[in-house]
């Protein structure tokens, strides 16, 4: 298996370090670019994965330390499901959201010049990737996909990379019409969800993201299944993983592409600030474990970018 990997350079950033007048960023003493006078508030939109209640309660932090670097109110948006918050950021509602690679894609295929995508994770070992993982219940009978043959699958969102696109093409190149394979194929409503609906016997089997390195008991380093065993709402000896896709290019964190460069350069030294300064509020924001927040462009989505509108083209056709 080939590495995705992305070397970590050095962003030159005409900002400058100092205080703000918000006094909740814990002690920040990152990079900042003052907005005061050109941006109202900085709105942080999240996908659709889980609870609401959940994500504001993980990113409270960021929320502190971006109102810190940037000198202005900033507020969380949550979302029913991926498609809400793509058409939130397309309509110029919001000016930071951390896409999967297919909701970047969507995006840039519904407007090239809504978004701009600044930097992603990089995992413990050095990838800039993650997998998308089929589980089931451990005491299923089900050991491998050939045995999910007539069984109910769940994926987790139309506009997931993970949770979709990817294991909808690799599964399909595997095993030909997904339609007639499994029973049924139904979107369960986010990651998290579709986790639940194999604990709660709705589905057979359902897919999901993950790091794919770490302790399997501990959800590995890092996704959905990390969150989750967090959460206390999973044990992993309850369920085994049956398959698993190549190596997906870790989803960018996208800001409005209009900001000013200089608060762009702000947002990728405020994270790697975080990363070295707030270990705590680091791991809520990444989602679990990572080695550094990277810069990327939208070069490295370019693969992904040309999946989804091939997606969209077959769709148009049947």
């Amino acid at each position: 298996m080939i590495k995705n990997t992305i070397s970590l350079v050095a962003f030159a950033a005409t900002v400058t370090f100092g205080s703000s007048a918000f006094a909740g960023g814990h002690g920040y003493t990152g990079p900042t670019f003052d907005l005061s006078g050109k941006w109202e508030e900085f709105r942080i939109g999240f996908l659709g994965d889980e609870a609401a209640a959940d994500i504001i309660a993980s990113n409270q932090c960021l929320k502190d330390y971006i109102e810190a670097a940037y000198n202005i109110p900033a507020k969380l948006y949550t979302f029913k499901d991926y498609a809400a918050t793509m058409e939130s950021f397309a309509g110029g509602n919001l000016d930071y959201t951390w896409f999967g690679a297919s909701g970047y894609a969507g995006l840039y295929l519904q407007d090239p010049e809504a978004g701009e995508p600044v930097m992603t994770r990089m995992q413990p070992t050095g990838d800039t990737g993650y997998y998308s993982v089929m589980v089931t219940l451990a005491d299923s009978g089900i050991e491998n996909i050939e045995d999910m043959k007539g069984k109910r699958l769940g994926f987790a969102d139309p506009n997931s990379t993970s949770g979709y696109l990817i294991p909808s093409i690799e599964l399909g190149d595997q095993l030909g019409n997904l339609d007639d394979y499994f029973a049924s194929a139904e979107f369960q409503g986010g990651h998290e969800n579709g986790v639940l609906a194999v604990l709660n016997g709705d589905v057979d089997a359902s897919v999901t993201w993950t790091s794919g390195v770490g302790e399997w008991d501990e959800g590995y380093s890092s996704g959905n299944l990390r969150r989750m065993v967090d959460k206390g709402i999973l044990n992993m000896d309850d369920i085994r993983q049956i398959w698993s896709s190549n190596l997906i290019p870790n989803g960018p964190i996208v800001l409005n592409k209009s900001l000013p460069q200089g608060a762009k350069d702000t947002m990728v030294g405020m994270k790697q600030w975080i990363f070295e300064n707030d270990k705590e509020c680091n791991y809520n924001i990444a989602n679990g474990e990572v080695r550094a927040w990277v810069p990327v462009d939208h070069s490295f989505y370019e693969g992904i970018v040309k999946a989804r509108k091939a997606k969209i083209e077959a769709a148009k056709k049947n």
